[in-house]
């Protein structure tokens, strides 16, 4: 398995353990990868509109709806209310909203790890 030189780009928090195992399979498995701190840069409107598109267009899906922030902005009232630039103009701008680990690929992405699913996406990477 190996997807090109740093062909992935992770956000990840080093205090998630999803996150760690997430990296530490990637490792593993001999995949470049660029791991990026989400708090302290969280991803860009671009890759998140490309995650979006990867996920089905749903944006309930690129928040992490577990994160004391969400619960404390009340987002899970207030998101369906939320135009699709607001949603993502939040999430630009505080990493502990985004779901983690966020991936992003040259043309998809995705978000959360589960090892089954991360062997098939990083097979279609090549």
């Amino acid at each position: 398995m190996s997807a090109g030189p740093k062909a992935i780009r992770v956000y990840a928090y080093s205090g998630c353990d999803t996150c760690r195992k997430a990296v530490r399979f990637l490792t593993e498995n001999g995949v470049a990868h660029e791991l990026i701190a989400i708090r302290e840069q969280p991803p860009t409107k671009t890759e998140l509109k490309r995650v979006l598109a990867a996920t089905g267009g749903e944006l309930r899906k690129l928040f992490n709806t577990s994160g004391q922030d969400y619960r404390a902005l009340g987002l899970g009232a207030k998101l369906p209310e939320l135009s699709e630039a607001e949603a993502l103009d939040l999430l630009a701008k505080n990493g502990n909203l985004v779901k983690r680990p966020f991936v992003v690929t040259a043309t998809s992405g995705w978000v959360g790890f589960q090892a089954d699913a991360w062997k098939q996406r990083l097979a279609e990477l090549g």
